[in-house]
């Protein structure tokens, strides 16, 4: 059981790694803390906890210091150069739907807002830089999904040691115990032995106390002859 309780682990890392890396960036406005706002969303097929520790860790390292309240994830003065030389104000949420994960962000450069018609160029940059997060969050995925098949792997050799391991004890206990047996069957044989000369010796004493019980009841008679030459003395 414990040996198929692996395999199907290894069978389901496979197919996890095997499966399609759906990514998809698109305009979306979201109402954020009361406001609608206009931004981009990338959606991709990954679980939400996962995505969402990469990307804050992602933003902070990209951005700058990024503040949590409410789902709400908020950089004040971004440095993202790969699309504006300007700091911009990063509001951003993560989430789910049908299809799976999403990350959402609006960008305020202070007299503009992240817009597909209004500002083309810093729309087609940040739709970059998403589609490079959502390559970096397959990346990350498929590397943790190595880690947790080498631990897979892992296991499986050590389950592989243990049953060799308890095949080879399994063979020294078959030799211990034929060697046992042989012991027992030596013992059974000198056990033979030693009752058939302890039965030949009870023979003999038997002889020998009927010999011994002879010889007493001689001597007996030779007592009673001397006493009676002694009464006759008298």
């Amino acid at each position: 059981m414990r040996v198929k309780g692996l395999l199907v682990a290894a069978m389901l890392l496979v197919s996890g790694m095997a499966s399609a890396q759906v990514m998809r960036v698109e305009e979306n406005e979201q109402v954020v803390s009361g406001i609608k706002r206009s931004g981009q969303q990338l959606s991709v097929q990954l679980d939400p906890k996962f995505v969402e520790k990469i990307w804050k860790d992602h933003l902070s390292q990209e951005a700058g210091k990024v503040k949590h309240s409410k789902g709400v994830y908020t950089v004040e003065e971004g440095k993202l150069i790969s699309i504006s030389k300007q700091p911009v104000r990063v509001i951003s949420t993560v989430g789910t739907h049908a299809s799976g994960s999403y990350v959402w962000w609006s960008l305020d450069m202070g007299t503009t807002h992240l817009d597909k018609e209004a500002t083309p160029e810093v729309y087609a940059a940040a739709e970059q830089f998403m589609e490079n997060f959502g390559r970096k969050l397959y990346q990350e995925d498929v590397l943790l999904q190595i880690n947790e098949a080498e631990n897979v792997l892992r296991s499986t050799k050590k389950e592989q040691d243990r049953v060799v391991k308890q095949a080879n004890d399994l063979q020294l206990s078959i030799e211990k115990n034929k060697k046992r047996k042989q012991e027992l069957e030596a013992e059974l044989v000198r056990n033979a032995d030693e009752l058939r000369q302890l039965e030949q010796n009870v023979e003999l004493n038997v002889k020998q106390q009927e010999a011994s019980r002879q010889q007493v009841q001689a001597m007996e008679r030779a007592v009673e002859e001397v006493r009676a030459k002694l009464r006759d003395i008298k």
